[in-house]
């Protein structure tokens, strides 16, 4: 919005409106003193909970005059917005920002900061409550209101959530030496046609092709950019438990797994073949006896990673590993009528469109998973797979359980290693 200094100008001169806020920046030492967090927290709510607009810090919203900010003080500025996103509104409000030099009064270039905040899928609350907004100001909503835009943001959701816009990302946001490879000979024409029947994109309410959830998270190379929950963060500890207080060095390895999601799936599983310890019995020769099967392994993240729900904001998958366990937490609570009985029974996908591209993705590490080529499979086999092999492995079925209806875990216990070949 407004992408050329020209256009900018242009909507600065005739002043705000709905989509386009002027804020004057005032530093007290190095710190910002105007506009006040909680002023800016309301504005940039009221605009993620009514439509896409533009914030240009540096510009006085009366006069139109380009003050601008030092350059010096830009990064402070930048880091201001962050902070009042992510901690003054909830949930957090994802944006874009941009440095430029606008010409002042004078033909002086100053700089100041852009800011585009995109209509969210979610209703954001911020210190003075929720707000919305309507021509040039930010106004409150009344009951009514509130109810009915929560309502209109369920409803939106009645189309699966990662067939939903992203409103923050442009089609070039795609890469497509990504999601080219999941075109096939079947696959032709315009790209932008080619990733709409990808679902990878989508037509807004004004017409533009914009990326999906599932573009953004199969077709770039950091989908936190626009998702900031979208990985998959990984720890091994040293023990049984998380922390011990005699123990400074109570963590072995972590990583926070992103990238595309297929290679979140490689990457978390290389963390586990990483980490777990392998024994060797030299009876007959040399056998190997790992902690945990990496089919069973490779299953149960590719689970996590095509089924959690990517709508719970602030949450990831986590996986820890422990000395005598592995688990893995999966955002979401079980699709449709399924229970902890019958997941090894039933098959049931939250995000079909990501299921669908996962199931075209080759696996890169045939030791992973002998039995497909792809990493997903329409047979519902993932499951019985994870318990019978982790199983015979270890002597322990894995365990689903349900946290607080929001969260599944799954702990595939190690296999007993009595002889270690270092």
């Amino acid at each position: 919005m407004f992408d050329s200094v020209e256009e900018l100008l242009r909507q600065i001169r005739l002043g705000e409106d709905t989509s386009l806020e002027l804020k004057v920046v005032r530093f007290k030492g190095d710190q910002v003193s105007d506009p006040r967090q909680e002023n800016l927290a309301d504005e940039i709510a009221a605009i993620a909970n009514t439509h896409d607009g533009v914030l240009v810090l540096g510009v006085d919203d009366k006069t139109r005059d380009i003050d601008g900010i030092p350059l010096e003080k830009l990064e402070a500025v930048e880091r201001y917005v962050f902070e009042v996103c992510s901690d003054s509104i909830k949930p957090p409000v994802v944006f874009r920002s941009f440095r430029l030099e606008l010409p002042d009064s004078a033909g002086t270039p100053r700089a100041v900061l852009k800011v585009e905040v995109a209509r969210s899928l979610f209703v954001h609350e911020s210190p003075g409550g929720y707000f919305y907004r309507q021509g040039s100001s930010k106004r409150k909503m009344p009951p009514d209101y509130l109810a009915r835009l929560f309502q209109q943001r369920s409803q939106t959701r009645l189309i699966r959530f990662d067939e939903q816009i992203v409103s923050a990302g442009r089609l070039d946001d795609l890469d497509p030496a990504l999601w080219r490879g999941f075109t096939g000979s079947s696959l032709s024409g315009k790209d932008e046609d080619i990733l709409i029947k990808l679902g990878m994109a989508r037509k807004d309410e004004d017409g533009a092709i914009r990326p999906t959830v599932t573009g953004i998270l199969m077709a770039t190379r950091e989908p936190r950019q626009w998702m900031s929950n979208a990985f998959v963060q990984t720890v091994a500890y040293r023990g049984t438990t998380i922390f011990s207080e005699d123990d400074t060095n109570y963590q072995l390895d972590a990583a926070d797994v992103s990238g595309p999601l297929n290679d979140q799936i490689m990457n978390a599983c290389a963390f586990v073949r990483k980490n777990m310890k392998v024994a060797a019995r030299k009876d007959l020769g040399r056998t190997d006896l790992p902690q945990y099967d990496m089919t069973a392994v490779f299953e149960a993240v590719v689970n996590a990673v095509a089924h959690r729900d990517y709508s719970i904001h602030g949450s990831k998958i986590r996986l820890r590993m422990f000395a005598d366990r592995l688990e893995i937490y999966s955002p979401g609570t079980i699709p449709n009528t399924m229970t902890i009985e019958s997941l090894p029974y039933r098959q049931s996908s939250r995000n079909e469109t990501i299921s669908s591209l996962l199931a075209r993705c080759p696996i890169p590490d045939p030791g992973l998973a002998q039995h497909r080529p792809h990493m997903m499979d329409k047979r519902g086999e993932g499951v019985p797979i994870i318990l019978e092999r982790s199983a015979k492995l270890s002597g322990r079925t894995p365990e689903y359980r349900l946290l607080d209806n929001t969260e599944l875990l799954l702990t595939i216990w190690a296999a007993k290693q009595d002889h270690i070949d270092t």
